[in-house]
């Protein structure tokens, strides 16, 4: 039996229809349209579907939609401002040429922003332990983690 919820997405709040047995990623996906969130493993292993839940990197492949209610949900469209400013993280991953298949750019990039808010200037192995739970299967992890610190020391920069 299908339930609406609401959901509170990138700053908005909105109603979708769920079954009560989907994850958020399926949510997100087929009942809002946001397809940045990748759905890969659907097990937790993979953190191609990571989004942020109340400022934390989630995998939201195995989080339960139904449980995501009343909580502030960041996706990969959430990162950019109103103007289509890409987040420097976005940027990075862009300008590093950290990017191949691009199936895994959405959740590393999610879990990054989760170290950076919790950690604004991480050390290469902060990074690489950070993001031990998201996989990729290109580019042997080097340009990403560059990314990750390259926007860490432009974010410094901003401040």
């Amino acid at each position: 039996m299908k339930k609406e919820i609401e959901l509170r997405v990138n700053g908005a709040t909105m109603d979708v229809i769920v079954d009560p047995w989907w994850s958020l990623a399926r949510a997100l996906r087929e009942g809002l349209g946001l397809t940045g969130t990748k759905i890969s493993c659907e097990s937790g292993d993979c953190g191609a579907c990571t989004v942020l839940i109340d400022g934390k990197a989630v995998k939201s492949c195995i989080y339960p939609a139904m449980k995501a209610k009343n909580k502030n949900i960041t996706t990969i469209e959430g990162l950019s401002d109103k103007q289509g400013k890409l987040h420097p993280l976005q940027d990075a991953f862009i300008q590093n040429f950290a990017v191949q298949c691009g199936y895994c750019t959405p959740g590393m990039i999610m879990a990054a922003k989760a170290l950076l808010d919790e950690n604004p200037k991480p050390t290469e192995e902060q990074v690489k332990d950070y993001l031990n739970g998201n996989l990729c299967r290109c580019t042997g992890y080097k340009k990403i983690i560059e990314s990750v610190l390259a926007a860490a020391n432009k974010m410094q920069e901003g401040r």
